[in-house]
């Protein structure tokens, strides 16, 4: 195994040394300057290379579809438009189904770009722009499975996503929105305010108010503290379950006819209902985590952020 790594990565060196990325520019110009769709197409294992590459440049906010050969010639070749690039992923540039369907993608009057390892090929003669992908070898003994040249197809897909991401300004909120569900979605949309407890079941008392006369809102809000607020609803302080258990047992029944002024913690961390879930639970995981939040919104006490909502919600 360790020599397949060292061989693997001797191939890899070779093709970042010897490819040529200014000639490589073209095509991300190319493909940056296109007006409708960029449509990619292949064969084999370079058609699903093909697929990957379409996925991410769909994601990274580039409109892209993928376009089988076979599918093409039967119909699908009818999505095509003088707007379009059209993009053909082959290593040896001699598939026989993308030759056939070059003439038809020229009548259509899309611009194409081969991507191939031979440069003399006919598909790179056929098109409008080659972008040339040197392989050395196959990792197969034999040089016959795909697999340094379609790792080499990945890597440059891979780059013209982001250069394209990048060169459109695609920003995280643009990729959030192209993933709304899963980890990712929840990760980069869900906020503060989804998720947090508000209005009457807001745990929260006056300074002023005795820990026994609380009792039954600290518990009954089953939220793991109480927040102590003033007449304008700003924050003064938090009393946990913890704070609770520590006062009996220092003060025993005393604690019971003690302030929550006397008793809280005062400035606590907190968080604001805009904020990301994700960076709020960073903030509760800093040295000596907590599991609540206070949401402080316009200085006032608008909401109660608690690890149970954030496991709940699948971010943890």
């Amino acid at each position: 195994m360790r020599i397949l790594f060292e061989t693997f990565r001797s191939h890899l060196n070779q093709f970042f040394d010897t490819v040529d990325a200014e000639k490589l520019s073209k095509v991300f110009e190319a493909l940056l300057s296109c007006e409708g769709l960029i449509v990619i197409s292949g064969v084999g294992k370079s058609g699903l290379i093909a697929q990957k590459i379409a996925a991410t440049f769909v994601s990274t906010g580039t409109r892209t579809v993928f376009l089988d050969p076979t599918d093409a010639l039967h119909g699908g070749i009818g999505i095509l438009s003088s707007r379009d690039v059209f993009l053909a992923l082959s290593k040896s540039g001699e598939s026989e189904e993308l030759l056939e369907l070059i003439p038809f993608v020229r009548k259509k009057g899309a611009k194409i770009i081969a991507v191939v390892s031979d440069p003399t090929s006919r598909l790179a003669k056929a098109s409008d722009l080659i972008a040339h992908l040197p392989v050395m070898k196959e990792l197969c003994p034999f040089d016959l499975a795909p697999t340094t040249s379609t790792t080499i197809q990945l890597i440059f897909g891979d780059i013209l996503a982001i250069a394209l991401m990048k060169a459109k300004q695609f920003a995280a909120s643009d990729f959030a929105m192209n993933h709304p569900a899963g980890f990712l979605g929840k990760k980069s949309t869900l906020k503060v305010a989804d998720l947090m407890v508000k209005g009457n079941d807001l745990p929260l008392c006056r300074g002023k108010d005795l820990l026994i006369d609380v009792l039954h809102e600290l518990t009954s809000k089953r939220s793991g503290c109480i927040l102590v607020v003033d007449e304008t609803s700003s924050l003064e302080g938090i009393f946990t379950d913890g704070d609770l258990r520590r006062a009996i047992f220092l003060k025993k029944e005393k604690a019971l006819q003690m302030s929550m002024h006397s008793l809280m913690t005062k400035s606590p961390r907190t968080t604001s209902p805009q904020q990301l879930a994700i960076a709020a639970l960073r903030k509760m995981e800093e040295e000596g985590p907590v599991t609540v939040l206070p949401v402080i919104d316009k200085k006032q006490v608008t909401g109660l952020l608690r690890m149970h909502d954030i496991l709940q919600s699948g971010l943890k």
